[in-house]
């Protein structure tokens, strides 16, 4: 494992669920995006639980796209665990997360990591969102209710794709729902040096939504009322191995 773990650089996290009519046509355009990079690079596509024929397309996949590994939760437990997973089992030097939706464009990875030499979190932020007015709105609207809370400074905490250290997020409390949604607040808990950065955004091309702007607002409240718990209990400490 150690080995493994020296040879990879670049690890990307797609928590999936029910994408089964576009996430072939994703993950052949991540690797494409990863084998230009010229870094040894692995993608992690974690099947949350999915009903539909996602398991299969995954696993069809992997013969044919070198760096593939397929996860499946048991049973479906929500995108913040999926994306948890994936960053216990990544094994590169950087992790970038993403959705499997085809919304982020793969093309935006490569700039999210080189600026991981000047910071420890890159997030990027969605120009000319691709969305619903409704959604568009809601969203804006969460976000300034988290940054009044948290005083993150985080524009677009909703975009999924970011890019970290993999000590950032390597152990992070993923299990509980919702938490994908407070990486960067999670992160600066631990010290981490975030930047953001515009990324382009795309119209879904196939499949639907698996989020409602009410569902999300409910979950929102009740998710910043336990990050900020978290941060008033977080000790950040340094250990210092004094003999043996």
């Amino acid at each position: 494992m150690s080995d493994r773990v020296e040879s990879i650089r670049v690890s990307v996290v797609l928590p999936v669920y029910n994408e089964e009519e576009c996430i072939e046509g994703v993950l052949r355009e991540v690797h494409g995006v990863l084998s230009g990079m010229g870094s040894t690079f692995e993608i992690l596509a974690v099947n949350d639980g999915s009903s539909d024929r996602t398991r299969a397309v995954l696993l069809g996949l992997v013969p044919a796209l070198k760096g593939l590994r397929v996860l499946t939760l048991i049973p479906n437990s929500g995108q913040s665990a999926a994306m948890g997973a994936g960053f216990r089992h990544a094994c590169g030097d950087a992790v970038v997360a993403m959705d499997a939706d085809g919304q982020n464009d793969p093309a935006d990875i490569p700039a999210l990591v080189a600026a991981l030499g000047s910071c420890d979190v890159c997030c990027g932020y969605r120009m000319n969102r691709q969305d619903t007015w409704s959604k568009r709105i809601g969203s804006r609207f969460a976000n300034a209710v988290r940054r009044a809370f948290l005083h993150d400074g985080i524009r677009d905490t909703g975009c999924s794709l970011k890019a970290f250290k993999a000590w950032v997020v390597r152990d992070l409390p993923m299990e509980l729902k919702g938490m994908h949604r407070f990486l960067p607040a999670l992160a600066l808990m631990r010290g981490a040096r975030i930047e953001q950065r515009p990324v382009r955004h795309r119209a879904r091309a196939a499949g639907v939504s698996k989020y409602t702007n009410m569902g999300r607002l409910a979950r929102t409240v009740s998710d910043l009322a336990a990050v900020s718990w978290m941060r008033s209990r977080y000790k950040r400490f340094e250990v210092k191995p004094e003999c043996g």
